[in-house]
């Protein structure tokens, strides 16, 4: 037990001369050791899943919800979680850790989820909570809009938000090129959202 608690002091100690003498970078371009960052993303997912789980998920098919979240996600979002067709901002370069791109195939996560880091954000991580802003109904409007984010072309983004191709300074190729007839959200009779 002796050896135990002096090791505890002696480690307790140390961490303190560490951060005392501004041993550890707090510099965002200096990224964490790999144990480092799986322990935080642990910490993060655990904690979000806990407090997110018992959240009772309104029906999220609705067009008009979508339409809505998609205004809201292009007037708050797309400087850090970027838009389809859209390139890497330097706000989203610049941060660390990286904000998820909620139109990339690699994206997934339960609206649970989603709800509960828009409304409440993230410590440390640029993520802020909407909560003051906006009331439950519009965070969940755009969690509807994020189910479909990642079907939507940039042409189809543009046209469901209303932000135009000033908007999008960094969207791919010319906007001109795009056909008429777009891909727009539709719900069938099956409660899924479909691309036609």
């Amino acid at each position: 037990m002796k050896t135990i608690f002096v090791a505890l002091i002696a480690g307790t100690l140390l961490g303190l001369l560490v951060i005392w003498l501004g041993l550890y970078n707090v510099a965002a371009n200096d990224k964490h050791f790999s144990i480092t960052s799986n322990l935080l993303q642990m910490v993060r997912e655990r904690s979000i899943e806990s407090r997110a789980a018992q959240l009772q998920v309104p029906d999220l098919n609705q067009v008009e919800s979508i339409k809505e979240g998609a205004e809201h996600y292009a007037e708050m979002c797309t400087g850090c979680h970027l838009a389809p067709g859209m390139e890497e901002t330097e706000l989203y370069s610049g941060l660390y850790p990286q904000p998820p791109v909620f139109s990339s195939q690699d994206y997934n996560n339960s609206p649970q989820n989603q709800f509960w880091v828009i409304k409440n954000g993230l410590k440390m991580t640029g993520m802020p909570a909407w909560s003051p802003s906006h009331t439950d109904d519009q965070i969940w409007e755009m969690v509807a809009y994020l189910q479909i984010a990642k079907t939507l072309s940039a042409k189809d983004y543009q046209e469901l938000s209303g932000a135009s191709g000033d908007d999008l300074s960094h969207s791919h190729g010319d906007n001109d090129e795009y056909e008429e007839n777009t891909v727009k959200p539709d719900v069938s009779n099956d409660g899924h959202q479909h691309s036609h």
